[in-house]
């Protein structure tokens, strides 16, 4: 048991290291490409384009040996050193780069001057993988940056918006937006809309349950018990007798005598073959004996030779 624990414990940090290590989780939150007075400077008091990088996730990623770049065609144009412990950056967290020209510079200098027109794009460290873009109009006017806003920022849906008041640092998105159910709170505040959908999930939820028991279980069980009624329905071929019938015969070959038994047996048959029976009582048939010359015993008696 203690061994199970242990792995299952080694399993999970595994699978949380593997989440803090997914780039994939990144994304080019803003772009600024015309710098103006009013920007930022780096730590060479350089008003440079820049990017930045946002982890929208809720662990900590490391970019260190990813790639920036705005040339597809060059996906590896950039590198972004992975020596830097700097490069780690914590859950919904931002860290700006800026595009100097010299990658030279330190760690958060790209290669390349980010120019309106173009894309610029960030690579996964095996040099190959795409995680994010970010496109630059070329009619950007300076000192304003191309930002993707949240516009759910508890589900993290950012969608471009250009151009505008650059903010960098900051979370892109209001903070103070309504969420989905709040909204639903406000519209209505009864619940009725909830209700009826709850109530609406349930009766389907029952009415294919329903359905899946009379497909698998119901349905076979009664087929199965009339396919067992109607085995253990005694078959009658039309014109044989059923075993009353047969018994009924039995009975009056027993209470015949003397060589009338073949004449009882032709009779009892042709009767009911021929629905001419005019007696019928449970396990009897009924036949009528009529006196003829033949019941004569003298008529009929020979004396035989000793």
């Amino acid at each position: 048991m203690r061994r199970v624990l242990t792995t299952l414990v080694v399993a999970i940090l595994t699978a949380a290291g593997l989440h803090a290590q997914n780039v994939s989780d990144l994304i080019i939150s803003e772009a600024l490409a015309v710098p103006d007075s009013t920007g930022i400077r780096d730590d060479y008091g350089r008003r440079s384009a820049w990017v930045e990088l946002f982890n929208k996730s809720t662990g900590t990623v490391s970019f260190g040996g990813c790639f920036l770049t705005d040339d597809r065609s060059q996906l590896k144009k950039s590198l972004i050193p992975k020596s830097d412990l700097r490069t780690k950056l914590g859950p919904r967290q931002s860290v700006i780069l800026f595009c100097s020209g010299n990658g030279q510079d330190g760690t958060f200098y790209a290669g390349f001057t980010l120019e309106p027109g173009k894309t610029v794009y960030l690579v996964s460290n095996d040099g190959r993988t795409i995680i994010d873009s970010l496109a630059i109009p070329a009619s950007i006017p300076a000192g304003k940056s191309v930002v993707k806003l949240a516009q759910d920022l508890r589900q993290q849906d950012f969608q471009p918006q250009q151009p505008a008041v650059p903010s960098p640092g900051m979370l892109n998105g209001d903070q103070n937006a309504a969420t989905k159910a709040q909204a639903m709170a406000e519209t209505d505040p009864h619940g009725w809309t909830l209700t009826l959908v709850s109530v609406s999930v349930v009766f389907c939820a029952l009415a294919i349950l329903w359905f899946l028991f009379w497909l698998f279980f119901d349905r076979p069980a009664k087929q199965a018990a009339k396919a067992k009624a109607l085995a253990a329905t005694p078959k009658t071929v039309k014109g044989t007798p059923d075993a009353e019938v047969a018994a009924a015969i039995a009975l009056a070959l027993d209470m015949e005598a003397g060589g009338d038994d073949y004449a009882a047996i032709a009779t009892a048959v042709h009767l009911y073959l021929n629905d001419a029976i005019h007696d019928i009582e449970p396990g009897f048939i009924t036949i009528r004996r009529s006196e003829s010359a033949w019941d004569s015993k003298s008529r009929v008696f020979r004396k035989l030779p000793r």
